[in-house]
C-alpha cells in the first residue's frame, strides 16, 4: 500500500468513527427529546413525578428514570447543548466512554441526591450526567497523565469550568445542586477508574 492509500485510508477511518460518534451522541440527546415531547403531548408532563424523591422507595425508582426527564422545554434545551457537547468530547477515547460515564455518573448522582436532598421534592434532568461529563473531562488529564488527555482537560476546564457554579448549595431555588455535585463526583471517580487502567496498562508494554 502506497502511502497516499494509507492516508486515505486513514482519513476515511477517521471521518468514519467521527461519524458514528456524531451518531451516538445524536441518538441520545434525540432520546431526551422523544421522551419529553411524548410527555407533553400524551401526559401533560405528569412523568416527571417519576423523579427522584429522596429518601422513598419510590424514589430509588427515580434515579434511573431522572435523567431522561425534565421540567419542560426550557429545562431541555438548557441542557441540550452542554449534554452533546461534552458527551461528544467524552467519546473521543473511545464510544464505550460516553456509556460508562453517563451510567456511573447518573448511579453516583442519583444515590448522593436521594441520600441528602430535600424532603418532599423531586428530581429530574439529564444535568447530572452533563455534571458526570465535565468531571470526567477534567479529570482524564491528571488520572491518565497523557499529553492528548491532559490538553483536552486543559481545554474543557477552560470552556465550562464555569458550569462548577452549579455545585454549590442554595445558589438558585428550583436547581438540583445535588445532582450536578454527585454527577460530578461520579464523572470523577469513572476518570480515576479508567485513567488508572489505562496507566497500568502503558507500564506493562514499558516493561
Amino acid at each position: 500500500m502506497s502511502s497516499r492509500e494509507m492516508v486515505q485510508q486513514q482519513v476515511h477511518e477517521l471521518v468514519a468513527e467521527t461519524r458514528a460518534r456524531v451518531s451516538l451522541v445524536a441518538k441520545a440527546t434525540g432520546a431526551l427529546w422523544a421522551i419529553e415531547i411524548a410527555d407533553a403531548l400524551f401526559f401533560s408532563g405528569g412523568l416527571d413525578r417519576f423523579g427522584i424523591a429522596p429518601r422513598t422507595l419510590e424514589g430509588l425508582a427515580g434515579i434511573a428514570a431522572a435523567p431522561f426527564l425534565h421540567g419542560g422545554f426550557a429545562h431541555l434545551i438548557a441542557n441540550t447543548i452542554p449534554f452533546a457537547i461534552l458527551g461528544f468530547l467524552a467519546t473521543s477515547r473511545k464510544r464505550l466512554d460516553f456509556h460508562v460515564v453517563a451510567v456511573g455518573s447518573a448511579l453516583v448522582a442519583g444515590l448522593g441526591t436521594w441520600a441528602i436532598g430535600a424532603p418532599n421534592s423531586v428530581h429530574i434532568g439529564a444535568s447530572s450526567v452533563v455534571f458526570g461529563f465535565l468531571g470526567f473531562l477534567m479529570g482524564r488529564g491528571y488520572f491518565e497523565r497523557r499529553p492528548g488527555a491532559i490538553a483536552l482537560s486543559a481545554l474543557v476546564t477552560m470552556l465550562f469550568g464555569g458550569m462548577l457554579v452549579g455545585v454549590l448549595p442554595f445558589l438558585q431555588a428550583g436547581i438540583s445542586w445535588e445532582g450536578h455535585l454527585f454527577g460530578f463526583i461520579g464523572g470523577v471517580l469513572v476518570s480515576r477508574v479508567l485513567g488508572k487502567a489505562i496507566r497500568e496498562k502503558g507500564q506493562r508494554r514499558r516493561r
